[in-house]
């Protein structure tokens, strides 16, 4: 799918949310749990990594202010429904399912699903994976693949709350295996308890994954999509979103044109 990036229109509509905009905050919901590198907790207490600073960047795009909002990730839909949000950047990706509730912008960046096992273990996907456990984090677009793709693998799918909880248990040898986002994945194996334990293969590209990541909306917040559309074209056209990606990631993940 195309999204080419109008410079022009881009400029207009980023005029227009700039005169149009409200005196309270924007509030970013992001998942309560730390996703590093997308979003975690820095030293200094304050919420960063490579979302939460290209949330802060679209918003200045905009000309309006901003604040993260921590929200338990299994409630971050009815948040927003609620109006205790106005928008979700934590790694959503863009699926029908989730259409049918909320809105979203384009996709700002995309990666693959990944399994994850130790060196040792000879691993065929999905012919080996019969009488294994496997662990994914519910309400994601892994746990979605997994349901459909791996029911008839003969594979044991434990659903966590929360990826930690996943990653945990992995070290732990309560899972032969996981399935999660790629470049969370690749963080966890940058940690020295991880050094035995390695990507097996990843996932193909499947509609349970979607267009990519987008910025999840109320379904009636026509002018907010239409504002964060023209700054996400702007952010990548710059170079921002790239910059930020090599930063927090170690590789460009933005979906270009």
């Amino acid at each position: 799918m195309k999204f080419p990036l109008m410079i022009a229109t881009a400029a207009a509509t980023l005029s227009l949310g700039i005169t149009a905009q409200a005196d309270a905050p924007l509030k970013v919901g992001i998942s309560g749990e730390p996703y590093p590198p997308f979003t975690y907790r820095a030293a200094s207490g304050d919420w960063t990594g490579f979302e939460v600073e290209l949330a802060h960047r679209l918003c200045e795009a905009m000309g309006r202010d901003c604040e993260v909002a921590p929200t338990g990730w299994s409630g971050i839909i009815p948040s927003l429904n609620a109006g205790r949000i106005d928008m979700i950047m934590n790694s959503m990706s863009i699926t029908e399912q989730r259409q049918r509730v909320i809105d979203f912008t384009r996709p700002y960046y995309f990666t693959p699903g990944a399994y994850v096992a130790a060196e040792e273990r000879e691993l065929a996907i999905p012919g080996g994976l019969d009488g294994l456990i496997m662990g994914v984090q519910s309400a994601t677009t892994n746990a979605t693949y997994a349901r459909r793709e791996l029911r008839d693998s003969g594979v044991d799918i434990r659903l966590y709350d929360q990826a930690e909880q996943v990653n945990n248990d992995l070290l732990a040898g309560r899972l032969d295996l996981v399935l999660a986002d790629e470049i969370a994945m690749l963080q966890f194996l940058e940690r020295d308890e991880a050094a035995n334990f390695e990507i097996k293969a990843t996932a193909p590209r499947h509609e349970a994954y979607g267009e990519g990541i987008g910025i999840g909306l109320r379904q009636d917040d026509d002018d907010l999509r239409e504002a964060l559309n023209a700054a996400i074209a702007a952010v990548i056209e710059d170079g921002t979103c790239g910059e930020l990606s090599e930063q927090f990631l170690g590789t460009d993940v933005c979906v270009y044109d």
